[in-house]
């Protein structure tokens, strides 16, 4: 063999790559299968299983054209929920009665098919998110049918389905202001709460990150707390108005707190906070024994505290006190409501080891300043009822209270 000539192994023979080729999409011949399924089988959910496991169709391919056959008895035109032309069968979940007794089979269908194939997921996804984008071209039962599938597929857990894929496309502001929004959430809501519990739907809203915004289900002229509880109460969610008017009363307490700290912190004069309380307890109706809660939380965590310096700590608690005295006498303006405040200190100083010590100095300076009176605080000392402390702060507060009793003994 020359130098200049390459060696070469006889008998053997080079392969060449071959190039993909891509088959064309037919979601049609995929869906004329899938419905003939269904007429072969009578739309019987368990034997259309079996025929589908056991067939060959291409799902990972044709998964939102499956779920369109299910929903609506076959496929839909690209882009739109229009039928398109092709094989139908009349067993879809839009084609029976709007009732739970029929329509679950067909979730449970769903579930066996998902666990099965669980890629399918996101075709689920893909078709519910279309069909809530479209509720204005549906009909009334049609829409209520879609809500009980909803409802039905979150209480049976359906594999992997995320609630912000099912209740994000509804904040449509046209969905929204026709009042369809409306209508399927209540339907949903209905549905749902029949095997679950308030809870168990609180932590679907939340995950969907909508708990807080039930009235933006409202179209703009009836977003109204008054209008959620009308609503809600004459569908009989009685529950869900509790929870509306809870969350409110939390976000307003809130509010009334930022602006009541605010003030504290740049010193505002005694007689503009107190006109800032009024006006939030006059719009949101607070309870007064909340109102007096609220305001010491709010005086304490103003409080400069020093660490682990009680003295200098005491020293500035009974300072809060004595500087904002007026802000607590012009609300605790019963026995009811002064003993209210007796037990929020008697918590705090239980629970915030730097306070455990105040007890008696706190009551002393209350009474001194005029917030507490002389029966407030002997019918705690004798006859009351929190036990977070109580042996403890009673037997500390002993020399107070044998104070107190003689002189009244003297008058």
């Amino acid at each position: 063999m020359s130098s200049k000539e390459k060696p070469t192994l006889g008998g053997t023979r080079i392969k060449t790559r071959k190039r993909n080729i891509a088959a064309p999409l037919d979601p049609a011949a995929f869906s004329d299968a899938v419905v003939q399924i269904y007429l072969d089988n009578a739309g019987d959910l368990e034997l259309i299983a079996k025929c589908i496991e056991s067939s060959d169709l291409n799902f990972s391919r044709y998964g939102d054209t499956f779920f369109e056959v299910v929903f609506r008895g076959t496929r839909t035109q690209p882009g739109t929920i229009k039928l398109d032309e092709g094989e139908r069968h009349p067993y879809s979940i839009f084609d029976c009665e709007p009732s739970r007794e029929v329509i679950l089979p067909s979730v449970i269908y769903i579930q066996k098919l998902l666990r099965r194939r669980p890629f399918l997921i996101k075709s689920l996804e893909n078709v519910m998110q279309k069909f809530l984008q479209s509720l204005e071209l549906f009909e009334q039962d049609e829409r209520k049918k879609l809500a009980i599938f909803t409802a039905l597929a979150f209480s049976q857990k359906l594999s992997g389905l995320p609630p912000e894929t099912v209740f994000q496309p509804l904040l449509k502001d046209n969905l929204i202001e026709k009042g369809l929004v409306l209508s399927f959430i209540t339907d949903f809501f209905k549905e749902y709460l029949v095997d679950n519990s308030l809870d168990d739907l609180i932590a679907i809203l939340k995950r969907a990150k909508i708990e807080d915004s039930l009235m933006d289900f409202f179209p703009s002229a009836k977003r109204t707390p008054e209008a959620l509880s009308e609503h809600f109460t004459k569908e009989g969610l009685l529950l869900l108005v509790e929870y509306n008017e809870k969350k409110l009363f939390e976000v307003k307490l809130k509010e009334m707190k930022t602006a009541i700290t605010n003030q504290i912190s740049e010193a505002a004069d005694v007689a503009e906070v107190i006109e800032t309380v009024k006006q939030h307890v006059k719009d949101a109706k607070f309870p007064d024994i909340e109102v007096v809660r609220i305001l010491w939380d709010v005086l304490m965590d103003a409080v400069q505290w020093s660490g682990k310096n009680q003295q200098q700590n005491a020293n500035s608690a009974l300072r809060q006190v004595k500087t904002w005295a007026a802000l607590l006498n012009a609300f605790c303006t019963t026995g009811k409501l002064e003993l209210e405040l007796v037990y929020k200190v008697q918590v705090q100083c239980y629970e915030d080891a730097k306070l455990m010590k105040l007890f008696p100095e706190i009551i002393r300076s209350l009474y001194d300043q005029d917030v507490l009176a002389e029966d407030t605080i002997l019918h705690w000392f004798r006859k009351g009822t929190n036990p977070k402390g109580r042996q403890t702060f009673v037997k500390s507060l002993e020399p107070f209270v044998k104070w107190l009793e003689e002189a009244e003994e003297e008058e």
